[in-house]
């Protein structure tokens, strides 16, 4: 997706995947506004060093929130929610919509999180360092690539497990 100065973000979604986060502002403009059209869950929680916002423009979703006063929240249309630094949340579609995240240039280190389906505890992380530059799809199909490959989805406290995640689904290719 090119880089634009004004932005009809509904119409330039359609060219956007699953969590894409692509930027869509000139790269030198501080928030960045980041675009995804969604229509799965999101496979992980996902963990920003920096404070973020999350803009619903079309459609709706569930946010679950960890480590929070507020477990979770339904998002609709018009709908703005902030998220303080280290909060781990999830998206989870109702429906098929366009979501905007707003990070700051330098939004430093981004992680996903796994966490057990059985006891709830963290079964497994990875972190890497923000890019304004690359849509975040390809460090999250990254982050699932590794996930799915180690044998740590098995948790360690209760013995469930927890699937892999189907990189085709979200239209993500398989990291090297």
């Amino acid at each position: 997706m090119n880089r634009r100065r004004m932005l009809h973000a509904l119409k330039a979604a359609q060219e956007t995947g699953d969590y894409e986060d692509a930027a869509v502002l000139h790269e030198a403009v501080d928030p960045q506004i980041y675009l995804s059209r969604n229509h799965l869950p999101q496979p992980f929680h996902l963990i920003c060093s920096k404070d973020t916002v999350l803009t619903q423009l079309s459609g709706g979703a569930h946010l679950t929130l960890r480590d929070s006063s507020v477990n979770s929240f339904r998002m609709t249309v018009g709908d703005i929610v902030y998220m303080p630094a280290g909060t781990p949340h999830r998206i989870v579609p109702t429906e098929e919509g366009v979501c905007l995240r707003y990070m700051p240039l330098a939004a430093g280190m981004i992680g996903a999180v796994w966490y057990c389906p059985g006891c709830d505890a963290e079964l497994w992380r990875h972190e890497w360092e923000h890019s304004n530059d690359s849509p975040a799809a390809g460090f999250y199909a990254d982050a699932c690539s590794r996930f799915n490959a180690d044998p740590g989805r098995t948790c360690g406290k209760c013995g469930a497990d927890h699937p892999a995640v189907d990189l085709a689904a979200y239209g993500w290719q398989q990291a090297d």
